[in-house]
C-alpha cells in the first residue's frame, strides 16, 4: 500500500537555519532546524512549533501536552515516553523515529506520517486521526482505544497485541500488516479489509472451528 496522495506533506522553506533549543518567552518557535542535541527534563503545555525540522534529536523525561505542530518534521529522533497528550498536529512527518510508549493520548492528528518507526507501547486513545499514515512501523501493543479514524492507513506494520477496541475500522486495509491477534470491538470490524489468513485468526477468536475441507 503506497502512501495516499490525500497526504500532505509538511510546506517548509528550503533553506532553515540551525538553531539550539531554547523556550522563549511567548512559547512559539518557528522557521528553524533543531539538531543533534537532547532536551530533557522540560514540563510544558501549550508550546507552538511551526516550520520546524528536529534532526537527531533526544526527548528525555519530557512533557509537552498541548503541544501545537504545524509543518514539522522529525528525522531519527527519540520520542520514547514523551508526553504529548491532547496534542494537535497538521502536516507533521516522523521519519525513521524511536518512540516506544509515546503518550498522543486525546490528540487532534492531521496529515501526518509515521514511516518506519519503533513505536511499540504507543498511546493513541481517544485521538482524532483524519489523513494519517503508519508506514513500516513497530506499533506492537499501541493503544488506538475509542479512536476516530478518517482516511488513516497501516502499511507493513507488526501490529500484534494493539488494542483497536471501540475503534470503528471501516475502510481500514490491515491486509498487509503483520499480527497474531488485535484487541478489537467486533461491530467495529465492520467494512474492515483482511487477509485470508487474518480472517480465519478473528474467526478462530470468535470460538469458531475451522474444518479444512
Amino acid at each position: 500500500m503506497s502512501q495516499p496522495s490525500t497526504l500532505k506533506q509538511p510546506v517548509l522553506p528550503r533553506h532553515l537555519p540551525v538553531k539550539d533549543f531554547h523556550i522563549p518567552e511567548d512559547q512559539y518557535i518557528n522557521e528553524c532546524i533543531i539538531e543533534n542535541c537532547t532536551i530533557n527534563a522540560k514540563d510544558i503545555h501549550r508550546l507552538i512549533f511551526e516550520q520546524v525540522i528536529f534532526k537527531n534529536v533526544t526527548f528525555e523525561d519530557v512533557s509537552f501536552p498541548q503541544i501545537e505542530l504545524t509543518d514539522v518534521e522529525f528525522h531519527k529522533c527519540d520520542l520514547s515516553n514523551v508526553d504529548f497528550s491532547e496534542a494537535i498536529f497538521h502536516r507533521v512527518a516522523f521519519m525513521e523515529c524511536r518512540m516506544l510508549g509515546i503518550i498522543l493520548a486525546d490528540a487532534t492528528l492531521g496529515n501526518v506520517l509515521f514511516k518506519e518507526c519503533q513505536g511499540n507501547f504507543g498511546v493513541f486513545g481517544f485521538g482524532k486521526m483524519k489523513h494519517v499514515f503508519f508506514d513500516t512501523c513497530f506499533l506492537e501493543q499501541c493503544d488506538f482505544y475509542e479512536c476516530q479514524f478518517k482516511e488513516v492507513g497501516f502499511s507493513a506494520c507488526q501490529l500484534n497485541e494493539a488494542n483497536f477496541a471501540h475503534t470503528p475500522l471501516k475502510g481500514i486495509d490491515l491486509s498487509n500488516n503483520q499480527f497474531e491477534q488485535l484487541q478489537i470491538t467486533l461491530p467495529d470490524l465492520n467494512s474492515c479489509t483482511v487477509s485470508s489468513k487474518q480472517a480465519i485468526g478473528f474467526a478462530k477468536a470468535l470460538g469458531l472451528h475451522i474444518k479444512d475441507e
